[in-house]
């Protein structure tokens, strides 16, 4: 990588991985605060789904803002929001002003995204997509993993201690932003495509990025609450949910490669029945067991690889001219079973006790199975058009990054086997 190219990354990438260092252990640390103070699984499970309600709302609406306001000043603006919700919620407890302020700071955490990847798009064309997606990762990633494993120290300096350092980091973060080389970042409208068409071009990857949306939602939100539920303090939270994150960022790789030499439905099938087995095994294990970490590491694994196998099976069976939109449609899909999962999986834990979140986790890989076996007699294998590209979930401008030189050329030489009918998408531009 060039340094000129390294210069115009480094902002984004390191105002990246400070908010995320801050932001990282949010999740976590609200599902326990509110479970320390005896709240139902219910009402655990509307305030968590509210950030991912923000999420959704933010992927929709805050690209035509930053339009308007221009890249640096959305940052800022973002950050500053992101800060401000979080202390406030170090100040006082209350449920609902806690479901506001996580509902904010998720449509304020999409909108840092928005900033981030689209500035990463204009630093390099489509040739070096790759290494950009790569560099993005391990920034996203690694900022969690440490973020989550460090919450127990950071709790026993307090109970405001945490807000007060996370929201710190998120302030912090604009430093990069506004003080290394920078320019201005070009920004597209979002256009993706609609359920109805996504269901008509490739309907197993969007009921993958709709199932890994539920499980990935009830992992961030719900499994600190099990893991409270069973006895471990807060530093053993944090080191567990470390290990889920490992898992989602070193299996990524393996199972992607995997993928590009087995037919990717496959793939699918395989990944949803190794968590309905994982969930199963999960909840039948005794809390003390030393296998835990090992469970959830290979469980967060296949959770969050679901996500990247779904959107390239779909781009499998897509034109050029609508990777871009089909892409866009599926992220959001998945940030509405993220918006879902916390609502409709904490009522199983109301029921079933704490097992009930492995249990819905069960049922979810094993609707998504059937679903994949059933489409799986109905169309034949698609034809890989190019490598598969580890990722996580992202706003609907980086799903661009996604989109690399190999991947436009190998969806023009090898057409869908079922054309996308009135998409009104606009050609996939490579910036």
């Amino acid at each position: 990588m060039s340094p000129r190219l390294l210069a115009m990354a480094l902002a984004p990438l390191l105002g990246l991985f400070i908010i995320a260092l801050g932001n990282g252990f949010m999740s976590s640390l609200t599902t326990l605060r509110l479970g320390a103070a005896g709240e139902s699984a219910t009402t655990i499970g509307i305030v968590s789904s509210s950030y991912f309600i923000g999420l959704t709302l933010g992927a929709i609406f805050n690209d035509r803002l930053i339009l308007r306001i221009g890249h640096i000043r959305a940052y800022t603006s973002f950050a500053s929001l992101i800060a401000a919700t979080i202390l406030l919620q170090g100040l006082f407890y209350d449920t609902t002003w806690w479901s506001i302020l996580r509902l904010i700071n998720g449509w304020a955490a999409v909108g840092v995204f928005l900033v981030i990847e689209s500035w990463l798009l204009l630093a390099g064309d489509a040739k070096i997509r790759g290494r950009l997606l790569a560099l993005y990762m391990i920034a996203f990633y690694g900022a969690g993993v440490i973020a989550q494993a460090g919450l127990g120290e950071i709790t026993r300096l307090g109970d405001t201690a945490p807000f007060m350092l996370a929201g710190m980091l998120a302030a912090l973060s604009v430093l990069p932003i506004v003080i290394l080389p920078r320019v201005s970042p070009l920004l597209d409208q979002v256009e993706p495509l609609k359920p109805r068409q996504l269901l008509g071009v490739a309907p197993s990857g969007l009921v993958g990025c709709f199932g890994s949306g539920v499980a990935i939602a009830g992992i961030y939100a719900l499994l600190p609450l099990y893991l409270q539920r069973i006895g471990l303090d807060v530093g053993e939270v944090g080191s567990m949910m470390a290990w889920v994150i490992l898992g989602a960022m070193l299996l990524q790789y393996p199972v992607g490669r995997w993928s590009d030499r087995k037919d990717r439905q496959d793939v699918l099938i395989a990944l949803a029945g190794l968590c309905v087995v994982l969930s199963l095994i999960t909840v039948f294990l005794p809390s003390e067991s030393s296998l835990l970490p090992a469970m959830l590491f290979l469980l967060g694994g296949g959770v969050f690889a679901l996500y990247p196998v779904a959107v390239s099976h779909a781009a499998d069976r897509a034109p050029s001219d609508a990777l871009v939109p089909m892409i866009q449609g599926l992220l959001l899909i998945n940030s509405l079973g993220s918006a879902l999962a916390p609502l409709a999986i904490s009522p199983m834990m109301t029921s079933f006790g704490e097992a009930g979140l492995f249990w819905a986790f069960a049922v979810v890989n094993l609707a998504m199975v059937s679903f994949f076996l059933w489409r799986r007699g109905k169309r034949p294998a698609a034809e890989h058009p190019a490598p598969f590209a580890a990722s996580t979930t992202f706003s609907p401008t980086g799903a661009e990054l996604r989109v690399t030189e190999d991947l436009m050329h190998a969806a023009q030489e090898h057409p869908p086997l079922e054309p996308v009918q009135g998409t009104g998408a606009a050609q996939a531009e490579t910036r």
